[in-house]
């Protein structure tokens, strides 16, 4: 087992972190075939940058980020915040209230060691004492969807084709007791 630590960011670990999200993002959309996607890589990569910076200003009350540490690497990343507007549009809003679990990020050379399930259960924790009794997710690659199927069973959505032929989109929606 790894000897890393999960704690919430500091301004600090910014420069890490986005370098971080920069090798995972690409190392994702290079495994989905989708590596030629410049464009949508960069807001990928902006949108979590994002996220942190909100964590950051707002003492994470408007994101919530938890990183994984080990040594002085960054080898994992997790938050949660309002469910997206693209989850709210694909349930037709009945997610709205909803905290969205994202940014499960590993890196490469760390996945299938743990790093995510220890990030998941740090989440889940933040969750449950702040109050919240459910929470979201969502996955477009089909790497994730693999994962969170086994995880967590079959989606509430399950839009085929979403982001092209035989490019679905899942969405699901899951009580933290059931999880903690």
């Amino acid at each position: 087992m790894l000897d890393m630590e999960i704690r919430r960011p500091t301004a600090d670990d910014v420069l890490k972190v986005s370098a971080f999200f920069r090798t995972v993002v690409t190392d994702t959309f290079r495994k989905e075939g989708i590596g030629d996607l410049v464009a949508d890589r960069e807001e990928e990569i902006r949108t979590k940058e994002n996220y942190l910076r909100l964590d950051l200003e707002s003492n994470g009350e408007d994101r919530c980020f938890l990183i994984a540490v080990v040594g002085d690497d960054i080898v994992g990343t997790i938050e949660f915040g309002p469910a997206s507007e693209l989850i709210l549009r694909c349930t037709d809003g009945s997610y709205v209230g909803l905290m969205e679990v994202g940014t499960v990020f590993v890196h490469p050379d760390l996945q299938g060691q743990g790093v995510g399930n220890r990030l998941l259960k740090a989440i889940f924790s933040v969750l449950h004492t702040r109050g919240f009794e459910e929470f979201c997710l969502d996955s477009g690659y089909r790497g994730s969807q693999a994962v969170w199927r086994h995880k967590f069973g079959e989606p509430e959505y399950w839009l085929k084709d979403y982001w092209g032929d035989g490019a679905d989109h899942m969405i699901w929606r899951l009580k933290i007791r059931d999880l903690i």
